[in-house]
């Protein structure tokens, strides 16, 4: 279950994870339930690339992203100011951020997660070294680092870099797995990428260090994931675990924003509570609900 019940999924900032911030290309400030509060974004896709179509995305991919490289010096000119606002309190003060309290004035995280996949960019590595530097010029040593995945890139030698650059700052990898079987799969994150190579991917990394596995769990024009597809998924933890991966845990969400598809909609809160239930059961591993 949400083990952040005085963040109110009401408050603007909650409903509303726009990455756009003031004139900012790089950063953006949410309210995020999973991460228990103010999370900075960074998004290293104002390009919006992305090697998933996920039916669940909230990204407008009809409106073209902003073209160019992703430039590390601007990323942390960015992040410095954003964190200035935060610490000064202007921030808090904006009507977006105002009923979230002293909630919106504690900075829990710094997140790569933005409109597309961030292990694509060609220096991810750079970019990791230009936020921790900022991490440390401004004094957020208790800060999480998190990289947001959907695992493709995890095998690329400059993203291990960046990783590796992580681990020393308090960083984790999130790693998102949506479906037990190849044709699920395909029908909910819409890519070319193999299954398999996710797999190989989150179990190249979970080897290394503890990662935690994100899940979006929904309806498909009406119908919860099958049964035997959430068997497959459990299959799919086991096999990670087998393999020698170690998973910190499971946050399994539902829909929480519109949907570029109608028939992909939210889960209850009981049917999502149901399916982590199961979950803990064949695979004995901590399952966070986020409804």
């Amino acid at each position: 279950m949400d083990m952040n019940p005085a963040i109110n999924r009401a408050w603007h900032a909650v409903r509303d994870h726009s990455r756009a911030h003031e004139a900012f290309t790089y950063v953006y400030p949410v309210i995020s339930r999973r991460s228990g509060g103010l999370s900075l974004g960074v998004n290293l896709n104002p390009n919006k690339r992305c090697n998933f179509d996920c039916v669940y995305c909230e990204v407008d991919r009809r409106t073209p992203g902003k073209r160019g490289a992703v430039d590390p010096a601007r990323l942390g000119e960015e992040l410095t100011l954003l964190v200035r606002s935060v610490r000064e309190g202007a921030l808090a003060n904006t009507t977006k951020f105002r009923e979230a309290g002293e909630t919106a004035r504690v900075i829990r995280d710094i997140a790569f997660s933005g409109d597309g996949e961030p292990t694509m960019v060609p220096n991810f590595a750079a970019c990791v070294e230009v936020v921790v530097a900022v991490k440390q010029q401004e004094g957020l040593t208790e800060a999480k680092l998190v990289l947001i995945t959907n695992a493709t890139g995890l095998d690329r030698p400059d993203v291990q870099r960046g990783i590796e650059w992580m681990a020393q700052h308090r960083g984790e990898v999130w790693g998102k797995l949506d479906a037990g079987t190849e044709d699920y799969y395909r029908r909910v994150n819409r890519s070319r990428v193999p299954l398999d190579r996710i797999l190989e991917n989150l179990l190249l990394t979970a080897r290394v260090r503890p990662i935690i596995i994100q899940s979006l769990f929904f309806r498909m024009a009406g119908s919860g994931m099958p049964p035997a597809e959430v068997e497959a998924y459990c299959d799919r933890l086991e096999g990670l675990m087998a393999g020698g991966g170690q998973i910190r845990e499971v946050h399994a969400y539902t829909v929480a924003r519109p949907t570029p598809e109608p028939w992909a909609t939210a889960l209850t809160a009981d049917e999502l509570e149901a399916l982590a239930a199961r979950i803990r059961v064949r695979t004995g591993l901590a399952v966070r609900t986020f409804a």
